[in-house]
């Protein structure tokens, strides 16, 4: 059987303090979780009942063990997971300065596990029938992983719901041209692309949401998908353009809630809804992550989305 979703790409320990409005430097306590963008989303996606699975790399080490684990425990098949000797599995720390101020700390010096992904490595097969596809900017930073990236997107040849996110992380890049570079190559293969304002410009040029999706859409992709931050998000297809208005939410911690909203995303493309009805609940998912403080134990269930909407009126 065919997954219903395989992401491809970052894996990371989250260490995130256990109190907020305090610098790294005065923190006393921290929670450990299960991180990185692709592997939340295939996490997120679990949680909706769908078959998932994350192709990445870890260190032979104890955390290594732990992302296996951690993975299987919450539904997402580690199959595709492998060690590289002589790495360490990355952490990430961040510090929790609500509603909008979350510094994130990468350490996955001198390279981490998930950008030695090889192409030879790649399950063709699986990446073909995957009923969704996704994969992020960060694995485009460099090799062995960029080529394996554009190999699997190749794969894929365009194929329904091959989405790229465009997380955009300068401190991961050489130069943004560089980043440019890399991620219009790979929007010549993905059928959905999702990213900010910020990311958009990396992408394409353009931080305005509506000349953003087009662009996006000139280059290719059947859907693009531009998040606004406070003032929502906005979707355009070759015939419609769907905006929704921000959900309102008491922040915690607002580092999840993109990885959130990609794993419903996913849901409701894979159950066949309308373009709008996607987005509201993907807006929703989003804003119930953002109220808690981990990311991928965070991840809701339908029903907890769906209470969410009705709650609020949506």
């Amino acid at each position: 059987m065919p997954l219903d979703v395989l992401t491809m790409g970052r894996v990371g320990i989250d260490l995130y303090p256990l109190q907020s409005n305090v610098g790294l430097d005065k923190v006393t306590s921290f929670g450990k979780f299960l991180g990185g963008s692709p592997t939340n989303v295939a996490v997120a996606t679990a949680r909706y009942g769908r078959s998932s699975a994350v192709i990445t790399r870890t260190g032979p080490d104890p955390l290594g063990v732990y992302v296996r684990d951690e993975l299987e425990r919450l539904g997402v098949s580690s199959r595709y997971v492998s060690d590289v000797e002589g790495l360490k599995t990355p952490l990430v720390l961040c510090e929790i300065f609500p509603p909008d101020n979350f510094p994130l700390y990468f350490y996955r010096d001198p390279v981490a596990p998930d950008l030695m992904i090889s192409a030879d490595e790649l399950d063709e097969d699986a990446i073909k029938s995957a009923n969704i596809f996704w994969t992020t900017v960060t694995g485009l930073t460099r090799e062995p992983s960029r080529s394996a990236h554009h190999h699997a997107l190749a794969v894929r040849a365009r194929a329904e719901h091959t989405i790229l996110d465009l997380d955009y992380r300068a401190e991961l890049w050489e130069s943004t041209t560089d980043a440019t570079e890399q991620v219009q190559k790979a929007l010549e293969k993905s059928t959905v692309a999702i990213g900010n304002r910020e990311e958009c410009e990396i992408a394409v040029g353009e931080t305005d949401p509506d000349r953003a999706a087009d662009a996006l859409l000139e280059r290719g992709v059947s859907i693009a998908v531009v998040k606004r931050g406070p003032k929502g998000v906005m979707a355009k297809t070759a015939s419609e353009r769907i905006e929704v208005e921000p959900f309102a939410v008491d922040v915690v911690n607002g580092l999840g809630a993109g990885d959130a909203f990609g794993g419903a995303l996913c849901h409701g493309l894979l159950s066949g809804w309308d373009l709008e009805k996607i987005l509201r609940f993907a807006n929703a998912a989003g804003a119930i992550v953002a109220g808690r403080l981990e990311c991928s134990t965070a991840m809701p269930f339908e029903e907890e989305v769906l209470t969410a909407l009705e709650v609020h009126h949506v």
